[in-house]
């Protein structure tokens, strides 16, 4: 019982810390509250964010405001056609010593740091891309045969222009499976857009303060594991994932007509920790089934693909992924 009430104790007084985190990020990233959620989401789950969105839209003010507020070292690279792996990772240089002896001495590269910043990462080549995998699922790097482990925490907070452009590389599927989540950065509407106008055209410009440590937000990453999660919740998990799979009975016609490819156990795993993050950042002890809703679309849209005959009558598979989740709902209550 004391076990019990240490947690809920735990839980309400992160929720408190979150809610000041939110404030101080908010000092520099006006608007947005669904985008700031989502990036927090990201870092308390212990993964990475895709932010899409158009230029202008405050996606890198954002990144660089989070490194301030959670206490993290955070490092940026710009992505470009001719970078290469070694310019993230790391290389290994040739010194001389004054004796004359020589000896391979590892440069780190900007990847060992604890945030990073893959600034448009699709306009590098699959090669460079590529050097993100292993980073971004074990938390380590191999260079010249030798495992280097990355900073504690660890997160990709990686940017994407969603206009096609000639120059650009779309992330393979293996990649994209590796975010968290996905964020859609849309424009501000009128009032957002005003308060913006006003506070970055100023003289002095709004400046943000560290609430958290990357101490605390290991902690806090801890924390959110041992949540509860309600049986109907994981159920309705499972039940909207695999009703993504076309080959699976579960789906519906719709989702066997239009899917190309469905989500796999990642999927499900990611959205049994962001249901509970979004529990957290609004000040509940346990998610629920609103919560599996809300998450649907920013965890399963960049793990499924419309097929060829649904990109060509333009189905969206963002209201495909809502009407699913709502259906099931609806399922859940009728029984």
């Amino acid at each position: 019982m004391t076990e019990a009430s240490d947690m809920v104790a735990d839980i309400e007084a992160l929720g408190e810390k979150l809610a000041q985190a939110k404030a101080s990020i908010t000092n520099r990233f006006i608007g947005q509250e669904r985008v700031v959620d989502l990036t927090l989401t990201a870092l308390l789950c212990g993964g990475h964010g895709l932010l899409i969105g158009l230029p202008g839209l405050g996606k890198t003010r954002l990144v660089e405001t989070l490194s301030t507020v959670m206490g993290l070292e955070g490092n940026r690279v710009q992505f470009t056609p001719d970078l290469m792996p070694a310019d993230i990772l790391g290389s290994e240089v040739l010194d001389t010593a004054p004796d004359g002896t020589r000896a391979f001495r590892f440069v780190e590269g900007p990847i060992f740091c604890q945030l990073l910043m893959a600034d448009e990462i699709n306009r590098a080549s699959p090669r460079t891309q590529s050097a993100l995998l292993q980073a971004m699922q074990e938390k380590t790097v191999t260079v010249a045969g030798q495992d280097r482990p990355l900073g504690k925490p660890f997160h990709v907070l990686a940017t994407q222009n969603p206009i096609e452009q000639e120059g650009t590389y779309p992330l393979p599927e293996a990649q994209l499976d590796r975010f968290l989540v996905q964020i859609d950065v849309a424009y501000p509407d009128r009032k957002t857009e005003r308060d913006i106008l006003l506070a970055t055209t100023g003289e002095n410009d709004a400046q943000s303060t560290e609430v958290f440590s990357s101490d605390e937000l290991l902690a806090a990453q801890t924390l959110l594991r041992r949540m509860p999660v309600g049986d109907s919740v994981v159920e309705m998990i499972l039940d909207l994932v695999r009703a993504f799979r076309p080959d699976e009975p579960e789906a519906s016609a719709r989702v066997r007509e239009t899917v190309a490819w469905g989500p796999g156990p990642r999927a499900a795993q990611a959205l049994m920790l962001t249901v509970r993050a979004r529990a957290l950042l609004q000040g509940r002890l346990a998610p629920s089934a609103e919560d599996v809703i809300d998450m649907a679309r920013p965890v399963l849209s960049h793990r499924m693909a419309l097929n060829f005959a649904a990109r060509a009558r333009g189905d969206s598979l963002n209201d495909l992924i809502d009407t699913t989740a709502t259906s099931l709902t609806g399922k859940k209550d009728a029984a």
